[in-house]
């Protein structure tokens, strides 16, 4: 099996291929000259040689000769061997690391985080297996029979041809094997990765399967996923020792016709016996690399089948920037037309601005295409018609990392690292002060809770998970805050938190809008009641836009699902009045008793 397109991959590590290889036919020749050896000191015990003593050192000085070529050949092959795979994989985590910053904020489509961990780390050991392994025997497999045929036609045509002759079966058992190997190594990774994803997704939401007893069930599908996994491996491994057993059969079946012709040609043709000798004992070499490439072939296809979504991965569209500086920090969508699949338009002739300084808010029920619009704006999408602009420049034309520097996005979800507070805040500004952290955690309210609870040597553990949802997006807020931009972006940032911390991160943010460019985005109306401009989607389409004022005047969707939700919010909150009153009047009954 040979896939043009996984030995691009290698690039300049091509060159350790062929150096491996032209190792391997010396070691060839090395054996070769040891058999020839053997033989010719045989030849000269047999009757009528009457050679002397000193006769006999010579094939014995050849023999040692070509024993301490075949050892330096096959040192050198195995430490070429060895630089070639660590050069590869060196440098294929190289270019999957360098394509997934070149994605940057975009999302790998098609490929989970479990995925992509197993394919940039398991996926480029078995890629190593198949250019160090499999690669060389390969190219050697192809050049040996050829030229143990130039060797041993002068001494018996008949064998060689026929020996020739059977070498070719063994590829082509091998090319009826890869037919089947193909699909079962492709089904082979992605139950693999399935897998992963299974036991990756479980671990992260073990506390929610724990609260709802929902972990047996969990536990089952695992288990499910583990057996299917073993099932496959198995038929792997079946499918490896049937395809070895009739490899070793043809292998078997060739060296010993080969055998036959030689005590034939001694027999009947005149045929010398150490001439014969030499034939019978060369005839196995011309099996053993085809043999040995068979034994490789599937690491080839385990390698080929973790190469495929490795390229899938290297094949992924760069996003188009340029090497204009920002000049200004105005945003605007013109006339914008999106979609995922080719098929639904998500946003629909949109037009937005966001102007230098001011608080913009986009509003609408889910799946209207407030997030789309997010990431179009950041970057992670790019419109199939209209222009997204920052200035007067299209976002296509300026610096990825000159817009990035002016560019911040607080999210639902936005990460905060299993680092201490220190450690968060230097990832958004290297240099920053200590006075600049206590300040900014002063402008979130989370000062005191900070240095109660160790300081700015206080370390965040994984998925931030020793603070809760609000001090979580306050500190977010804050980590922004310190790395002071001119573009701000809140998605969602003060979903699922506490009203409390809700009031004080809206609070920050138009104090923000007096100097920034802040992009608000709330599934909660009463956040961007104070906004300077305000656009309302609907399926895909800004429907309004305006001031709250100006919206709630005209009576529109907008203004509906405004007074929906404050009709609820005032029903939340008489109930809450209610349960706290009942809740109290039980406890003073309580106690009136006692």
């Amino acid at each position: 099996m040979f896939d043009r397109e996984l030995i691009r991959l290698i690039g300049g590590n091509k060159k350790y291929v062929v150096y491996a290889v032209l190792l391997m036919v010396l070691g060839l020749l090395a054996n070769i000259g040891i058999t020839a050896s053997i033989c010719w000191a045989i030849w000269l015990t047999i009757p009528p040689q009457e050679s002397e003593a000193v006769a006999y050192l010579y094939p014995a000085i050849a023999a040692v000769a070509a024993i301490f070529v075949r050892y330096m050949a096959s040192r050198l092959t195995g430490d070429l061997k060895d630089k070639l795979g660590r050069k590869v994989k060196k440098d294929l985590r190289k270019r999957t690391y360098d394509k997934i910053l070149k994605l940057g904020v975009r999302s790998t489509d098609g490929m989970s985080m479990a995925g992509l961990t197993q394919v940039s780390m398991e996926g480029v050991e078995q890629l190593d297996l198949y250019y160090s392994t499999y690669l060389p025997q390969f190219f050697f497999a192809m050049i040996a029979p050829i030229l143990l045929f130039c060797i041993c036609v002068g001494i018996d045509w008949r064998f060689s041809v026929v020996l020739l002759a059977c070498v070719p079966v063994i590829p082509v058992s091998i090319i009826a094997v890869s037919k089947y190997a193909k699909r079962v190594f492709a089904k082979y990774w992605g139950i693999y990765t399935s897998m992963g994803d299974t036991f990756l997704d479980s671990v992260q939401g073990l506390k929610e399967l724990k609260i709802f007893k929902a972990d047996a069930a969990r536990h089952k599908k695992i288990n499910a996923s583990a057996e299917e996994f073993r099932k496959i491996t198995m038929k792997v491994l079946v499918m490896q020792l049937m395809s070895i057993t009739i490899m070793d059969l043809i292998a078997f079946a060739g060296a010993g016709a080969g055998t036959a012709l030689a005590i034939v040609g001694v027999m009947h043709d005149g045929l010398s016996p150490a001439a014969a000798l030499f034939l019978i004992l060369v005839a196995v070499e011309f099996f053993l690399p085809l043999r040995s490439l068979g034994g490789a072939f599937h690491v080839a296809m385990n390698g080929a089948s973790a190469g495929r979504k490795i390229l899938s991965l290297l094949r992924m569209p760069d996003p188009v920037w340029g090497m204009k500086q920002v000049a200004s920090h105005e945003l605007s969508l013109s006339h914008v037309t999106f979609s995922y699949d080719g098929k639904r338009d998500v946003l629909k002739d949109v037009c937005m601005a966001f102007p230098e300084r001011g608080m913009t808010a986009i509003v609408g029920e889910s799946g209207c295409g407030k997030s789309t619009v997010v990431n179009l704006l950041i970057g992670a999408n790019r419109p199939q018609k209209g222009q997204v602009s920052v200035g007067r420049d299209s976002l296509e034309s300026v610096s990825r990392q000159a817009y990035y520097a002016q560019l911040a996005v607080v999210s639902y979800n936005t990460y905060i690292f299993n680092d201490t507070v220190r450690a968060n805040f230097r990832l958004a500004k290297k240099d920053v002060s200590e006075g600049e952290i206590w300040a900014a955690l002063k402008k979130v309210n989370l000062e005191g809770f900070i240095r109660d609870n160790g300081g700015l040597d206080k370390v965040i553990t994984e998925d931030a998970a020793n603070v809760s949802g609000g001090e979580k997006q306050r500190l977010a807020l804050a980590v922004n805050l310190v790395a002071d931009k001119d573009i701000y972006i809140f998605d969602e940032a003060t979903s699922n938190i506490d009203i409390e911390s809700e009031e004080i991160i809206m609070n920050t943010i138009k104090e923000m809008s007096a100097n920034k460019n802040v992009v608000v985005i709330s599934h909660r109306l009463g956040n961007v009641v104070p906004a300077d401009n305000i656009y309302y989607m609907e399926d895909g389409e800004v429907k309004e836009s305006g001031t709250h004022e100006r919206l709630m005047a005209e009576g529109g969707g907008y203004a509906a699902l405004y007074k929906m939700q404050k009709t609820l919010e005032e029903g939340y909150k008489e109930f809450s009045a209610w349960r706290e009153n009942r809740q109290s009047g039980v406890r003073a009954d309580g106690e009136a008793r006692a």
